[in-house]
């Protein structure tokens, strides 16, 4: 016997209550919530445990193997491949390309794997569209397009495919529950139900997910909890670069990023990513920084623009660096330097925008910032890396050495750095021009 239940869930943070509100009392959001009708089940069946617990040297210990998603950049993100039995979920704007490169890399996969692509969204003729678009020329890869969860799950039991695809989880729905698709009860189950599937089956899972106007993906935090891998698709609908960034990752580095060239015949890595950020030229108010992503070090220009104010409070905007980062080192130049900045309006960019959150890049913000006051280009070929305290001194910064040989690689003949050991010193002394600084005064001396 089962009777049904009604429940309130904020489709917001999926928080339930027993009644209707406007306002959700656990996020705060208005008109987020929607009733929704479960199945309350009388009956439960009794369940026996087979499985016993045992101590930690009786497991066996086997190292991961993984495969190839056919792109490397990919593959980076993933931490060197797809692992088997793996839940990867990945997010993205409407437009910027998920079922691209979800098409491309399945297209490649298929040639050594078994791979099924589960459109929801799609049907079978406009996949094809795409697929001819993109040139592909796999003949293995199987295409199925459905929205029950029952009849995809038999359909994955009956392949037994290597690697499963899933566009989208918003579009999947679960007949015996009464909610409409991509409600937050609904993508949960779903969610739940798809992640059990691969584990018992060892089988890879790839979802693709809506994200909010927000930018955070769409659906219960339990989703992003649910999975191994979260990876978010980043773009801007001007700039034909895309970027792959790890926000979750239980087999590599967090925060790692992929970098591809969108084109006509679908998406293309992108094998030397500093040279689309970076511009040789030695001009005013542009200064070159080393930031790491995850493991990689990119070399990114930083253009400043300082001109007299026409305000009673100067303006100050930022593109690709925190605002509150700004006034920071707004603040610690003019302590430490004795330029008064508040008569002047400032603006910072990265080259194509690219978001830096490695604080190593300060002190390319600051010579930046007083290289386009004096009109002075600052030291020609250079990189310039370190943190800037709030006492003015230059901080040491994480991965120096993998900075440097990036900065090598790229020849560039000066570098600017906080106190090095006397080892990565000596690496380096033929290569590259060090120049090693303890304050942001010393900094300003050698390079402008």
């Amino acid at each position: 016997m089962s009777s049904k239940l009604s429940i309130f869930i904020c489709q917001n943070c999926g928080s339930e209550t027993s009644q209707y509100f406007g306002r959700c009392l656990n996020c705060n959001s208005w008109n987020s919530i929607v009733e929704e009708i479960k199945n309350k089940r009388s009956n439960y069946q009794e369940i026996t445990n087979s499985k016993k617990s045992i101590p930690f040297n009786e497991i066996s210990s086997k190292k991961i193997s993984r495969f190839t998603s056919g792109f490397r950049e990919f593959d980076r993100v993933l931490g060197g491949g797809i692992v088997p039995g793996s839940v990867v979920l990945l997010g993205g704007e409407p437009g910027i390309g998920k079922s691209t490169i979800v098409l491309q890399s399945a297209g490649k996969i298929s040639l050594n794997e078994k791979v099924l692509y589960i459109t929801a969204e799609e049907s079978l003729e406009q996949v094809k569209i795409r697929w001819e678009r993109l040139n592909q020329s796999s003949i293995n890869l199987k295409i199925f397009a459905e929205t029950n969860l029952s009849l995809i799950i038999e359909e994955i039991k009956r392949l037994k495919p290597s690697f499963a695809i899933i566009d989208s989880i918003q579009a999947i729905h679960n007949h015996e529950m009464q909610s409409s698709p991509g409600s937050v009860s609904q993508v949960r189950a779903c969610s739940s139900e798809l992640q059990n599937l691969a584990k018992e089956n060892n089988i890879a899972l790839l979802i693709i997910g809506h994200v909010t106007k927000d930018g955070a993906l769409a659906g219960p935090k339990t989703l992003e909890h649910l999975v191994d891998t979260v990876i978010n698709f980043e773009g801007d609908n001007i700039s034909s670069h895309r970027l792959l960034r790890s926000i979750k990752n239980r087999f590599g580095s967090t925060f790692e990023i992929g970098i591809f060239e969108m084109l006509e015949e679908g998406l293309r890595e992108i094998k030397n990513p500093s040279s689309i950020f970076t511009n040789k030229e030695n001009i005013s108010g542009v200064t070159t920084t080393i930031t790491n992503e995850g493991t990689r070090p990119l070399a990114v220009d930083i253009q400043a623009l300082v001109n007299k104010t026409f305000y009673s409070n100067p303006r100050r905007t930022t593109t690709g660096i925190s605002i509150n980062r700004l006034h920071q080192i707004l603040a610690v130049i003019e302590k430490h330097v004795g330029i008064r900045l508040s008569e002047f309006d400032c603006y910072i960019a990265t080259g194509g925008g690219f978001e830096i959150n490695d604080p190593s890049s300060d002190l390319g913000v600051a010579i930046s910032i007083l290289s386009s006051l004096k009109n002075i280009p600052p030291l020609a070929n250079c990189s310039f890396i370190g943190e800037l305290g709030l006492s003015g001194q230059v901080r040491k910064s994480n991965n120096l050495r993998t900075k440097i040989e990036e900065a090598v690689r790229l020849g560039i003949k000066n570098i600017v750095v906080p106190k090095l050991e006397e080892e990565i010193n000596n690496n380096f002394q033929n290569l590259i021009n060090i120049k090693e600084i303890s304050n942001i005064k010393e900094a300003v001396e050698y390079s402008l």
